[in-house]
């Protein structure tokens, strides 16, 4: 049985449905289940085994779970700036308390981290030994949420994604939408590199990793972080072209986009220029890759305008 948290978010609700169409056993838990932001962060680092844990226990025996996959997360990037005290909680606490349960169990555990780790100022996609450097709150808490959890003895397995999006929750390509039908042009900053993610396309990723791992059995070569993201690169305003070209082929009327640089949409939190990752890590120990965005984003564009057009 594969436990899924944050079953109500993109990556969460594509593992869950990918999870359901594969006839594969698994249970969800969605923030209103666990939300850790709701825990005492003091008591979680001095006192990880106080009563008030014991019912988040109780989900890894009812049934055991034989992987835990984390995919909640704090994300709202601009307001961990003014509510750090939630981000931390539920981006270092929450996953120390789950780590040390895995740990306990000994049950593999998967964790969802980010390119916000990293500054983006190394000019060339980034490896998971380069030295992070994180600019934000947001980053900085998923930083030493990835520390925390490799510094327990779980197997662990942190990937790091960027640009994720899908047809369900909150996200770039449905903004871009919705704002497209409001205004006739929208300004979208082409100076930010990286490559999007889709939520499907990492939830297959994952599960090919499970795959992988109950066929060998737990190796030490997968411990430890990987990056994941979508195959090639493009920039905010490419994303953003490339949306509305796959809009139009729906009668969808696209606005005029222009490009515009980052100091022209300045925001509380630095975003990161250049966030690709280089993902050959994942592709040499688990044999997998993800395919290139431009392949996966038709089927997202369509799955939204058919969902928006439905109310």
């Amino acid at each position: 049985m594969i436990l899924i948290l944050g079953s109500s978010g993109q990556l969460g609700n594509a593992l869950a449905k990918l999870c359901e169409t594969r006839g594969l056993a698994f249970k969800t838990l969605n923030r209103a289940d666990l939300n850790f932001e709701r825990l005492d962060e003091a008591a979680l680092q001095t006192k990880p085994k106080v009563n008030w844990l014991d019912w988040v226990a109780e989900i890894f025996s009812n049934p055991r779970p034989d992987f835990v996959i984390n995919a909640a997360a704090y994300t709202a990037v601009d307001r961990a700036e003014t509510d750090p005290e939630a981000a931390r909680i539920a981006n270092v606490s929450g996953p120390t308390v789950l780590a040390n349960l895995c740990e306990t169990a000994d049950i593999p555990f998967i964790h969802i981290s980010t390119d916000y780790v990293f500054d983006g100022n190394k000019g060339a996609p980034y490896v998971e030994t380069d030295p992070t450097n994180p600019t934000g709150v947001y980053g900085s808490t998923k930083r030493d949420g990835e520390e925390a959890i490799l510094a327990t003895g779980a197997k662990a397995v942190i990937l790091r994604t960027a640009w994720v999006y899908a047809a369900h929750g909150k996200n770039f390509a449905r903004t871009m939408l919705n704002a497209g039908r409001k205004m006739p042009v929208l300004r979208v900053v082409a100076d930010q590199r990286g490559t999007p993610t889709a939520a499907p396309d990492l939830a297959a990723a994952i599960l090919a990793i499970v795959e992988k791992i109950s066929a060998t059995g737990w190796e030490q070569k997968y411990r430890g972080v990987f990056h994941a993201t979508g195959s090639g690169e493009t920039t905010w305003h490419g994303f953003a072209t490339a949306i509305f070209a796959e809009a139009a082929k729906h009668g969808y009327k696209a606005p005029d986009v222009q490009a515009i640089a980052t100091a022209d949409w300045p925001t509380p939190t630095r975003r990161p220029p250049d966030s690709r990752l280089d993902c050959s890590k994942m592709a040499r120990i688990f044999g997998v890759t993800l395919p290139d965005w431009q392949a996966s984003l038709p089927g997202i564009v369509t799955a939204l305008l058919i969902l928006d057009a439905a109310g």
